[in-house]
């Protein structure tokens, strides 16, 4: 199949997904990428000299890659050093209660039992009872499936799936379903931290993203290099099989010829002919036409609601006060304005939840020394009007700091540690986003019908990435670069079936 040609457009987890798959396969696969590095959103930052994860800083689902990597001969350990988190986040309140959640749901039991009641670690313990069928119903007919359909969802779920749903209340949102799983409201904010996990407001996302909480107390494991480190194996995987990576190689316009894809011009004027094109980029990209009229109708014309943005802090500081682990998050009382600022009067939160990622612990670190450390506050997405002002954004920062004072972090960035990423920034680094940073926004139970799926209308055009099916995140990302991959298989046996006029069950095909 070496002469079968596919152009892989960006080199975000998707995109890396795929021509892993590819390559291995045999085919030729070139991968043109706008920045000069791999990863897409996953990415690092320098600040005096330290790389900072200034996107995606969690790995979670390890089996994704655990069945790729395998796939092609090699293994998770043999191509990174990664290592299990003890503590998969501690948990900060206005009324000075801190929480850590562990990987050891029995030690999350205990210590919910001494923070808060026996009674409300036997709810937890219910909750994780839940949570595991959750996911345990919804992995194959959602997870794993190329793209759900409501029938054949329905019909993948069996009996015993729909039953588990119902007992659910799927057309609860996530907040109105843990006010009954949970009679403590800071257990409640916790969990609902979740819905933010796939950009959304949990006021608006279905109960069913409770099988979050299953994925991250399945394992997460720190990166040896951070996440960009990761981006960076999974490319030296695609080039051992023969994948060509070329960087700093914008895509202009996607090429369609007698109703099929031919190749993509690129920004410096080259034409890359191709048999097959995947895009690794924000659905909205070929919406909006940035990818030329002609591929448009490649995606639902209408568009979905935006996903959350962020605002951002890469720094390389020393810190005071609480203790902190790898991954901390610091709530304010008032948790429903939050999203009430972001969702529904798109501007930053007057009071922001704080997410700090300090990357070099749990490790004990000298008092005064520097360490990476990387701060998000969510934010609206749009990033490509006018609603985001310099001032606002400079309130935000103090109010954020501020926060994290009141809370007991001792934290403040200047010009000199730090270096900051707005949703302005976000839409420029991915175009047609307005700053989301997963896609659509996954609220209503039917939203996740809505995403579209690796094959599109245009033959020979394929989607991946986290605004495509089956969803945003790391895991899920490469999830969608593998069925674009299997997708661009499945066509290549078909035509070879068609050219050959093989035989199924006695009946020679055209």
């Amino acid at each position: 199949m070496s002469e079968q040609r596919v152009v892989i457009v960006g080199a975000g987890m998707g995109g890396l997904s795929s021509a892993i798959a590819l390559a291995y396969q045999g085919l030729h696969v070139t991968v043109v990428e706008a920045a000069d590095a791999p990863g897409g959103k996953v990415h690092s930052r320098e600040v005096n000299g330290a790389h900072i994860d200034s996107g995606p800083t969690v790995f979670t689902m390890r089996w994704v890659f655990d069945a790729l990597l395998r796939s092609v001969g090699t293994s998770v350990e043999s191509e990174m050093r990664i290592k299990p988190l003890q503590v998969l986040a501690r948990h900060f309140w206005p009324d000075g209660s801190q929480l850590d959640l562990s990987a050891d749901a029995r030690e999350s039991e205990a210590a919910i039992a001494a923070w808060s009641s026996g009674d409300e670690a036997r709810r937890f313990r219910d909750f994780c009872k839940t949570t595991r069928q959750l996911y345990a119903t919804l992995e194959g007919p959602m997870i794993r499936a190329q793209r759900p359909s409501m029938g054949g969802f329905m019909g993948d779920l069996g009996f015993k799936g729909l039953g588990v749903l119902a007992q659910l209340g799927p057309m609860r949102s996530l907040w109105q379903q843990l006010g009954q799983q949970f009679s403590d409201p800071r257990l409640r904010q916790l969990f609902a931290r979740y819905a933010t996990y796939c950009g959304s407001s949990p006021w608006e996302s279905p109960a069913t993203l409770m099988l979050i909480a299953q994925v991250e107390m399945d394992g997460v494991w720190s990166v040896e290099g951070g996440m960009h480190g990761m981006a960076q194996a999974l490319a030296r995987v695609a080039r051992r099989h023969g994948a060509v990576f070329r960087y700093q190689s914008t895509c202009q316009r996607i090429e369609q010829r007698q109703g099929r894809v031919s190749g993509v011009h690129l920004q410096s004027g080259e034409f890359l002919p191709a048999d097959r094109v995947i895009f690794n980029g924000d659905a909205g990209a070929l919406r909006q036409g940035l990818l030329g009229e002609d591929v448009r109708r490649a995606v639902p014309r209408d568009a979905p609601p935006r996903s959350l943005s962020a605002l951002t802090w890469s720094m390389h500081t020393p810190t005071e006060g609480v203790k902190l682990d790898r991954h901390n998050v610091f709530f304010q009382s008032t948790y429903a304005s939050e999203f009430e600022d972001i969702f529904e009067r798109q501007r930053l939160p007057h009071s922001p939840t704080v997410y700090v990622c300090a990357q070099d612990r749990p490790a004990q670190l000298a008092p005064g020394l520097a360490e990476r450390i990387f701060c998000l506050v969510n934010a609206p997405a749009c990033g490509d009007g006018n609603g985001i002002t310099e001032e606002a954004i400079e309130q935000c920062q103090t109010r954020t700091f501020q926060h994290l004072q009141q809370l007991g972090l001792s934290l403040q960035p200047t010009p000199a540690n730090s270096l900051r990423t707005t949703p302005q920034d976000f839409h420029r680094r991915f175009p047609a986003s307005g700053g989301a940073l997963y896609g659509q926004a996954t609220h209503g139970w039917t939203s996740i019908f809505s995403r579209p799926g690796s094959t599109t209308p245009l033959q020979g055009l394929y989607l991946a990435g986290g605004s495509v099916h089956p969803g945003p995140g790391v895991p899920m990302a490469a999830l969608s670069g593998q069925r674009a991959a299997e997708a661009v298989m499945a066509s290549l046996a078909s035509t070879k079936t068609f050219q050959t006029g093989a035989t199924f069950g006695g009946m020679s095909t055209p």
